[in-house]
């Protein structure tokens, strides 16, 4: 189906959600964090909320486009008849956050070599560095399982991501939510950033300097504030303008 055809069937909101999840796996290609097929990141349909869009199964995360992508019902049923079909693995994890977190509308997953790395870690992401407290307070922890391919799995994720917007998925990678694209983004951007700084000073061996109890509790209130409706500005809602820029230089094919 062409572009104009699948415009002509979907409504503006469609689209636009469409256009935000292509550009938020072509970011997640250009930062680095895809892992061939193996990851996948949703978006709930706005005007048709038991639904969502996934990558078709197949496709590297830097040939995404708004047209390609996949829509799927609560039960998994394509809507969108694609030749490659989903990543079943994908729809467990991200059926699992949009029927649970009707806040939630677009899921990130990756495998990358910090957030693994600091997965294996039985205390996981640690009260080290600024960019790790930011992280803390939002963090939930689940167990692995296997490869999540057991749909009883969904109401343990669920419970397990509770009302975070992190979830370190143990032995595997990390998952991060958001109301919006820019959102989920940041908070990956965020999670990334505290395990690669957590995994360069375990490799250096050098003695760590303890953060005081009492400044890990306040700069954590302090987050928890500065994230919340309350806050001096949500989170994602300046970064993601810069971000479509930056993807519209390197490559707005995505729009597609």
């Amino acid at each position: 189906m062409s572009v104009t055809q699948l415009q002509s069937k979907i409504s503006e909101a469609e689209w636009q959600t469409r256009v935000d999840l292509a550009a938020l796996y072509r970011l997640i290609h250009y930062y680095g964090w895809s892992d061939l097929f193996g990851t996948h990141i949703s978006a709930r349909v706005p005007d048709q909320p038991d639904t969502f869009l996934l990558n078709p199964y197949g496709f590297l995360f830097e040939e995404i486009t708004a047209s390609c992508l996949v829509k799927v019902d609560e039960d998994g049923n394509e809507l969108d008849k694609s030749d490659n079909g989903i990543n079943p693995a994908g729809f467990t994890i991200h059926s699992a956050v949009h029927a649970a977190r009707s806040d939630i509308n677009f899921v990130i997953h990756t495998h990358t070599a910090a957030g693994t790395g600091v997965a294996v870690q039985r205390h996981g992401i640690l009260p080290l560095t600024q960019h790790s407290l930011v992280v803390i307070a939002q963090t939930g922890y689940h167990d692995y399982e296997g490869i999540a391919t057991d749909l009883d799995e969904r109401e343990r994720l669920a419970r397990d991501l509770d009302d975070k917007r992190v979830l370190v998925l143990r032995n595997h990678g990390l998952l991060t939510v958001g109301a919006t694209a820019g959102e989920a983004f940041m908070w990956m951007y965020r999670a990334e950033r505290a395990c690669r700084m957590q995994l360069a000073h375990q490799q250096s061996g050098a003695e760590v300097i303890e953060i005081p109890d009492e400044v890990q509790r306040m700069t954590i209130e302090r987050n928890i504030f500065n994230n919340s409706e309350k806050g001096f500005r949500t989170i994602g809602e300046v970064e993601w303008p810069g971000l479509i820029r930056q993807m519209d230089r390197v490559d707005s094919s995505y729009k597609n």
